[in-house]
């Protein structure tokens, strides 16, 4: 039983890295009543950071610095913080810092623990950089992949959640070449059979999924490219003989547009960038990643750490606010995801 199933869920929203933007956004995300309202809202991260963000952003609010959830007071006013004792007050803004990447990751780990060990109903990350990890020996591309070392999870993806729409990848972490590459029958079969599981698990009863295309004009019949006629179609063809209601492939300038109009729960769009320049376009404030295919509920911002107007006050919370009420809106799902998505390692 999770905590979201007796009285407003638990929320763990990590700092993100210390001298990015993430505590503030953080900071400010949680400093407003609607956070208490809607959630039990507990930070990740270093107390000594979190304070440094509240003065930054000018907020008026209390840091109640903790060790365990249960120490959690959940109050108006106050922000309750998983304190790490890793990342001091005094790193410099914007600067890539093994220290920095240290807290980051622990935050992430710390976070991750709480929510299979159930002591809270999602994970909410704040931005982290690559190159700060790295330098604190981390070997993962980034959240995701962190995420499914930590779960013991192999069959994770990004959801993309903009204005109703949700949009997965077949492709993510890739060069646009070796993305092309991966345009295969089967791969596109698996995607959406993946994407389509999520769809049922997040609550959306009788899916139904487009496929972008590739090309453009989705390849006019083989003259501007035929993967349509030799992966893509076909794939959703086996689908639909499966039972799934998938249509596609359709082209990528119209399917998400088509999406947002509420023909279609889903999209699966085939590389990284086709989908993400699709949602952040239309709402790059209000798109909110999830991580698909753990047993425990994520959500996050989809941009970075903006390392250019970190320490100044000037970060939007916008994200930050949407993937909080996207995981306050989900928790009710968290239950199913150990179900569907069983770990596969300890």
């Amino acid at each position: 039983m999770t905590a979201a199933s007796t009285d407003r869920p638990i929320l763990a929203i990590t700092l993100g890295d210390p001298v990015g933007i993430g505590p503030e956004i953080t900071a400010r995300t949680l400093a407003g009543k609607e956070a208490t309202e809607q959630a039990r809202p507990l930070a990740v991260g270093d107390a000594a950071v979190l304070r440094r963000a509240i003065g930054v952003c000018g907020l008026d609010v209390e840091v109640n610095a903790i060790s365990s959830v249960s120490q959690a007071r959940f109050t108006p006013g106050v922000i309750d913080v998983l304190d790490l004792g890793i990342a001091p007050a005094d790193l410099p803004w914007g600067k890539v810092d093994g220290t920095a990447g240290r807290s980051a990751v622990a935050a992430i780990e710390t976070a991750t623990k709480a929510a299979l060990a159930g002591e809270v109903d999602a994970v909410v990350t704040s931005p982290i950089n690559k190159e700060a990890i790295w330098a604190a020996g981390s070997k993962h591309l980034g959240h995701t992949e962190m995420l499914g070392e930590l779960t013991g999870s192999e069959r994770f993806n990004t959801m993309f959640w903009v204005r109703g729409l949700k949009i997965f990848f077949a492709t993510r972490h890739l060069s646009l070449r070796e993305a092309l590459d991966r345009i295969t029958k089967p791969n596109i079969e698996h995607s959406i059979r993946e994407a389509y599981t999520a769809l049922e698990v997040f609550g959306t009863s009788e899916p139904k999924l487009a496929v972008a295309a590739l090309n453009p004009h989705g390849g006019e019949n083989g003259k501007f490219g035929d993967e349509e006629i030799v992966a893509i179609a076909p794939a959703v063809e086996a689908a639909r003989e499966a039972g799934l209601d998938v249509v596609g492939p359709i082209p990528a300038d119209s399917v998400f547009h088509q999406g947002l109009e509420g023909r279609f729960d889903g999209v699966l769009s085939l590389y990284h960038d086709q989908g993400h320049i699709a949602s952040k376009t239309v709402d790059f404030h209000g798109t909110v990643s999830v991580t698909v295919g753990l047993p425990i509920l994520r959500t996050s911002v989809d941009h970075g750490t903006a390392f250019d107007i970190a320490g100044t006050g000037q970060a939007d919370a916008g994200t930050m606010r949407a993937a909080f009420r996207a995981a306050v809106e989900l928790a009710p799902f968290a239950g199913k995801l150990r179900d569907v998505y069983p770990p596969t390692a300890s």
